[in-house]
């Protein structure tokens, strides 16, 4: 099983070929933010859903009080390029609205159930993240 640093070189190397299908049946996108305080590309393999012609990913950080460095980098600068398999793009991400956000945590928490438990975990709001292709 592939994570971190290792997890990014191999989807790069290969197009998703390696790395695109992960734990359980879920799919990992590679997400680029800019660095907030270096300016430096910042990639992130996340889990994934489509949802109509966006891609949701969750800002869970496991459950911790505070929210992942790459939520922090799009609050900062929401202009991010997305890798999905060979499929590179420019997308604009978004938190949930509150109307949309329900249907959307649902949609994101079957296939990946520990969401759920991450929430219990903490008083923070997880957020769902929508990206939209530029």
């Amino acid at each position: 099983m592939l994570y971190g640093k290792e997890h990014v070189e191999r989807y790069e190397e290969t197009d998703g070929r390696e790395g695109y299908e992960w734990e359980n049946g879920t799919t990992i996108l590679l997400l680029h933010t800019t660095g907030r305080k270096s300016g430096k590309d910042v990639v992130s393999p996340l889990i994934f859903r489509e949802w109509d012609n966006d891609y949701l990913i969750v800002a869970s950080k496991g459950g911790d009080d505070a929210a992942p460095d790459w939520f922090k980098n799009i609050e900062n600068d929401a202009d991010v390029e997305v890798q999905i398999k060979g499929d590179k793009f420019a997308a604009h991400a978004r938190a949930a609205e509150p109307g949309e956000k329900p249907a959307m945590w649902q949609h994101m928490v079957e296939v990946w159930p520990d969401y759920a438990e991450y929430q219990k975990k903490t008083s923070r709001n997880i957020p769902v993240v929508v990206l939209e292709r530029s």
